[in-house]
C-alpha cells in the first residue's frame, strides 16, 4: 500500500517552501495582466477560467498550505495566548513595513514622477499617506489609494486605484487563525470527527455557494463570498491535518487528480471540485519533489514576495516599466521584488519569529505569583476524564505516575 500522509510527511524534508514560492512567483504573472496591460488587462488565466484565475489558484494554494501546517500546530501544546503572539509575529510586522515602504517612499516618488514635485502629496483632501497605515494596519485595507493616484497606469485606465491588491487576502487568513485557534481552545482539534464536521461544512457551503444556492441569503457572513472561497481550501488543509493518517500519497491519485483539476479548470466546477484534486497534488508535490527541501535555504521568501510584489508593480507602472515589454517587466519586478523580500525576511520576519518564545518581565512575573491560584481553581475546575485541555493530560500523566509508583 502507498504510504499515508503521516507516514510519508517530513516537516523537515518537503518542498512546501519551493511550492510557496512558487505561487508567490505566479501571482506576480497573474497581476501583470491589470497592473502591467497585459493579457487583455485581465489576470492570467481569466480568458481561460470564468471561476479563477492564475492567482486565485496560487492563493488557494497558500490557504492549503496555512490550514495543514497551522492545524498541525495547533493541535500541540502551546496556549491560546502563544498561539496568537506567534500567528501576529509572522503576519503583522512584514505586512506593516510594506505598508510603510508604500506609503512613505514608493507613493512619494511615484507622485514625484507625475506632478514633477512634491507639492499637494503630503496633504490630499482626501486618501492621505499619513492615514494609509493606520486605515490598514489590523490588515482590513480600509484605504486602498493615497492621494488619488494611479490615472495615468494601466490599472487605472480600466478604473482601479490600488497600491495593495493582494493584501486583502491577509484579512481572510487571520480569520482562518482565530477559527483554528478557538477550535484548540474549546478541544476540538482532539476529537476530529468534530473537528472535522467544521471543516466539511465549510467545504460544503463553499460548494452551495458555486452551484447558485443562495446560502447567504440571510447571514451576514455568508453573503460575504470570500469567507466560503477561501476558507474552504484552509479547511481542506485542516482535513489532511487530522486525518493524515488514513490519508494516501498515491502517484496513480495524483494523476488524475491532476487531469480533473485541469479539466475543471477549463470547462467549470473548480470551485466545487477541482480547486481540491489540485491541492492533493500539491500535497503530492510537496512529498515527492525531496530535492527542493533545501529551497528556504536563503530564507523564507513567499510572503514577502506576496505583500511587496503589487506595490512594486504598481511603481513601475508609473515609470512605464510595461512599455519595454513581457520580459524585462517581469525580470525587473521579479528581481525588485525578491530583493525586497530577502531583507523583509532577514530584518524584519526572522527577528520578529525569534519573539515567538518571548514575555514581557513584568507579564512572566505575574503569571508566576498567580501560577498557584489559577492551578489550584483549574484542579477543582478540569476534569481529567472528560476534558482535552493540555492541564487534563498534564492530571492524567500525573495519576499515571501515581498509579505506577503504587503498584511498586
Amino acid at each position: 500500500m502507498p504510504l499515508t500522509l503521516q507516514e510519508a510527511f517530513n516537516p523537515r524534508a518537503n518542498s512546501i517552501g519551493f511550492l510557496r514560492w512558487l505561487m508567490a512567483f505566479l501571482v506576480i504573472f497573474s497581476h501583470a495582466g491589470p497592473l502591467g496591460g497585459f493579457y487583455d488587462n485581465r489576470d492570467l488565466g481569466a480568458a481561460i477560467s470564468t471561476e479563477q484565475s492564475i492567482g486565485g489558484v496560487a492563493v488557494s494554494g497558500f490557504f492549503f498550505f496555512s490550514g495543514f501546517l497551522i492545524t498541525k500546530s495547533r493541535m500541540g501544546r502551546s496556549t491560546i495566548f502563544r498561539y496568537f503572539w506567534r500567528r501576529a509575529l509572522r503576519i503583522m510586522p512584514a505586512f506593516w513595513l510594506a505598508m510603510l515602504v508604500t506609503s512613505l517612499i514608493l507613493a512619494p516618488i511615484a507622485w514625484v514622477k507625475t506632478t514633477g514635485s512634491i507639492a499637494g502629496f503630503w496633504n490630499p483632501p482626501s486618501e492621505s499617506p499619513l492615514t494609509y497605515f493606520v486605515n490598514n494596519m489590523w490588515l482590513f485595507m480600509g484605504q486602498h489609494n493615497i492621494a488619488g493616484m494611479g490615472a495615468s497606469t494601466p490599472l487605472g485606465a480600466i478604473g482601479g486605484f490600488d497600491w495593495n491588491g493582494s493584501a486583502w487576502t491577509l484579512y481572510y487568513e487571520f480569520r482562518a487563525y482565530i477559527l483554528v485557534g478557538l477550535m484548540g481552545l474549546f478541544g476540538l482539534l482532539a476529537h476530529r470527527f468534530l473537528a472535522s464536521g467544521i471543516a466539511v461544512l465549510i467545504i460544503v457551503l463553499n460548494s452551495l455557494q458555486w452551484s447558485g444556492v443562495p446560502v447567504g441569503a440571510q447571514n451576514a457572513f455568508l453573503a460575504n463570498p470570500y469567507n466560503m472561497m477561501l476558507l474552504a481550501p484552509f479547511a481542506f488543509g485542516m482535513l489532511f491535518a487530522l486525518w493524515g493518517d488514513k490519508i494516501r500519497i498515491d502517484d496513480r491519485i495524483a494523476v488524475f487528480a491532476l487531469a480533473v483539476s485541469i479539466f475543471t479548470y477549463s470547462e467549470g466546477g473548480w470551485n466545487v471540485l477541482g480547486q481540491y484534486c489540485f491541492l492533493y497534488v500539491l500535497m503530492w508535490v510537496a512529498i515527492r519533489a525531496t530535492k527542493l527541501n533545501n529551497w528556504e535555504r536563503f530564507g523564507d521568501l513567499s510572503y514577502g514576495i506576496y505583500i511587496f510584489a503589487w506595490p512594486v508593480m504598481q511603481f513601475g507602472a508609473y515609470f512605464h516599466l510595461q512599455d519595454r515589454g513581457w520580459f524585462v517587466y517581469h525580470l525587473t519586478v521579479v528581481v525588485a521584488v525578491h530583493i525586497l523580500a530577502f531583507f523583509s525576511w532577514h530584518l524584519i520576519e526572522k527577528p520578529a519569529m525569534s519573539l515567538k518564545n518571548w514575555t514581557p518581565r513584568p507579564l512572566e512575573a505575574a503569571i508566576d505569583r498567580g501560577r498557584p491560584f489559577v492551578d489550584s481553581l483549574k484542579r477543582r475546575v478540569v476534569s481529567k476524564r472528560f476534558s482535552s485541555s493540555n492541564f487534563a493530560a498534564k492530571l492524567r500523566r500525573e495519576s499515571a505516575v501515581q498509579s505506577g509508583a503504587g503498584t511498586e
